[in-house]
């Protein structure tokens, strides 16, 4: 197939990483290792773009640049990945007619509350608009199909797991080594947590962390928390972790994506909260690495881990429950290693991408243009 390709909330290649960022770049670099040939049918970044009146221009002039690349490129169909109020489609729907394109989108996202508020009220109807224009909608989150079963027909709806591609995220003994004598590991279990430090429910949850760690901070339980992230709240998490967690957090910095596995392999088991978290893409890697999980039972977290056998998620906010679970683990070598495993099988069963996205691909070729 040859294929349209655009993402209105985050383009392929931008700066800041995140796991919408994630899941568009694998959503790209499966079709092309299936044999597809695909055009970035434009980096036109939409967020919030409706509400700069400065920016129409650019939108009509990138209608017309993007209509050539369509004329040169001559396309079987258009997917475009994550609209929502924030970031609608402005381009694929009415191209898509132009041209007579099936319009496809990968996790679009319905939202009627934002009809309500001032702000979201425009995106949310531009949004909807593109929405009923698809002709085939993917979901990788149920609460998202829910959604969009109000709007649109069953039969252009699919669920698609969310996964990672195994491979890139397994257990390295060697790098576990180098890791623990990088961060000076004595006998110690090894937390890890990894988030960006951005000023929002990212730094919230790691600053919840900290403190609710800081009552397992006594001589009988050892354990040391690394942090792996970075961010403009980097100087406001530091001197937290000093004083609630003195001598027991090593802050690594950001890591590469394609790095993060001897990250993973480092440690003993992973730690979240998960605040409102969307779906979570760190707890398919390091359960893909061999490790259990513990974070909040909120959001998409509960379908990319199981309850009790490859993770414990706990009520939001509860620093009791979310304290014995954790100091659980810390002491019981034999139950981590029992989950880990468990962890690593069930990503390869239920979260392979390459498996998962077969499924997607064979959906997405029924709707494409005869050749």
């Amino acid at each position: 197939m040859r294929i349209c390709f655009y993402a209105p909330f985050k383009p392929l290649g931008h700066p800041n990483p995140s796991g919408d960022l994630i899941i568009a770049t694998g959503l790209y670099d499966f079709l092309i290792s299936q044999g597809h040939q695909l055009l970035i049918a434009s980096s036109l970044r939409s967020r919030w773009i409706y509400l700069k009146p400065w920016r129409y221009f650019k939108i009509c002039k990138e209608y017309r640049n993007t209509a050539k690349r369509i004329r040169e490129f001559s396309p079987d169909l258009w997917l475009s990945y994550h609209c929502y109020y924030k970031a609608p489609d402005l381009l694929g729907p009415p191209l898509c007619r132009k041209f007579n394109l099936p319009y496809t989108i990968f996790q679009g996202i319905y939202s009627t509350k934002q009809r309500r508020r001032l702000k979201g009220k425009i995106g949310f109807y531009l949004n909807r608009h593109s929405l009923l224009q698809a002709v085939q909608h993917f979901c990788n989150r149920t609460v998202d199909l829910k959604n969009l079963q109000r709007i649109i027909p069953t039969e252009k709806l699919a669920y698609i797991k969310p996964g990672i591609f195994p491979e890139s995220f397994s257990c390295d003994q060697d790098a576990r080594l180098e890791m623990r004598e990088k961060w000076r590991i004595q006998n110690e279990p090894v937390i890890l947590t990894a988030a960006m430090f951005r000023p929002d429910v990212k730094t919230q949850g790691l600053t919840w962390m900290i403190k609710a760690l800081a009552q397992l901070a006594v001589p009988d339980i050892p354990f040391k928390l690394i942090i792996a992230g970075d961010g403009s709240e980097r100087k406001t998490l530091t001197q937290l972790a000093e004083q609630y967690l003195p001598g027991r957090v090593v802050f690594t910095g950001q890591i590469a994506r394609e790095q993060m596995y001897r990250f993973y392999s480092g440690g003993d088991l992973f730690v979240f909260p998960g605040i409102r978290e969307s779906l979570g893409m760190v707890y398919l890697e390091a359960q893909s690495c061999g490790l259990p999980v513990i974070a909040f039972e909120n959001g998409g977290i509960p379908e990319v881990v199981q309850q009790g056998k490859t993770a414990f998620l706990t009520p939001p906010f509860d620093t009791d429950s979310f304290c014995t679970t954790v100091k659980q683990l810390l002491q019981d070598t034999q139950q981590r290693t029992t989950m880990g495993q468990a962890a690593a099988e069930f990503i390869r069963q239920e979260h392979d991408l390459h498996s998962n996205y077969l499924q997607f691909e064979k959906i997405l070729k029924r709707h494409a243009k005869p050749s």
